[in-house]
């Protein structure tokens, strides 16, 4: 994510508040604990504790008084609920999405940019009884990572592929060697190439994924469709197959996007 500017007053507090927020409401229905949030937020659990009861004061967060658990407030619906007539195309998205999980029996999703990283909006579940569970709504991952993330950065200009991967040198740490910045160019280059990006289970072994870019008016992409599913499921031949179904449902998204908001 972007670093606020120094010179801003209170801006670390927001942004420590802003990653919060991300964290409790990428837990969902059942939420996270104190100790979770100061680890995945790295603060302290006195800092992460103020900022919370601050947040929940304000309605947006809430704790569960039985489980301490900390999970969006309703606040957080009420504003969702009037920003999503200008950024939400679910609506739009939902049949699309429905379509490529009847059409290949895999886990259909959809999933948004949001800054650096990729946000899933919807899941529907594929017919084929053994599934993959890396992925459900609210789920984020850093561009390049999963499947929709790697879909989405690969068709960014050059200029902001390279400023992202400037701006997080820790991806092979976090998500292991196959992320360091020369396998991940090599696969942002085919992904390109292909039309739509294949993770060989580079998340959690054996389960994969592929994704395909979804474009705005201007032609930048900003949300990306996916699969996963079990890596028997994903051989040579029947990938290609995969691969033509995603990118055509993609591109009927891309172009319902684009006549809606005209």
């Amino acid at each position: 994510m972007d670093t606020p500017g120094r010179s801003v007053p209170g801006a670390q507090a927001v942004a420590r508040a802003s990653r919060l927020l991300r964290l409790v409401t990428a837990g969902g229905e059942d939420g996270a604990t104190l100790q979770s949030l100061a680890q995945a937020a790295d603060l302290s659990r006195s800092t992460t504790h103020r900022l919370l009861s601050a947040l929940r004061a304000e309605g947006l967060v809430d704790r569960d008084e039985e489980s301490a658990r900390w999970m969006p407030g309703p606040e957080l619906f009420l504003m969702g609920s009037v920003a999503a007539a200008r950024y939400d195309v679910t609506a739009l998205a939902r049949d699309i999405v429905r379509s490529l999980a009847v059409k290949t029996e895999e886990s259909a999703f959809l999933s948004v940019r949001r800054a650096d990283e990729t946000v899933c909006l919807l899941r529907e579940e594929g017919s084929f009884p053994i599934r993959s569970f890396v992925l459900s709504e609210g789920v984020r991952f850093p561009l390049g990572v999963a499947s929709a993330g790697l879909a989405i950065l690969s068709f960014l200009p050059d200029h902001d592929v390279d400023a992202y991967l400037e701006r997080h040198p820790e991806l092979s740490e976090r998500w292991g060697r196959t992320h360091g910045l020369a396998p991940l160019r090599r696969r942002l280059a085919e992904t390109k190439e292909r039309g739509y990006a294949v993770n060989p289970g580079l998340i959690v072994e054996g389960s994969w994924g592929m994704g395909a870019a979804v474009f705005d008016r201007s032609g930048r992409p900003e949300w990306a469709l996916s699969l996963t599913g079990v890596e028997f499921r994903f051989g040579p031949d029947r990938l290609a197959q995969l691969g033509r179904t995603l990118m055509a449902h993609a591109h009927q998204l891309s172009s319902r996007i684009a006549g809606a908001r005209r």
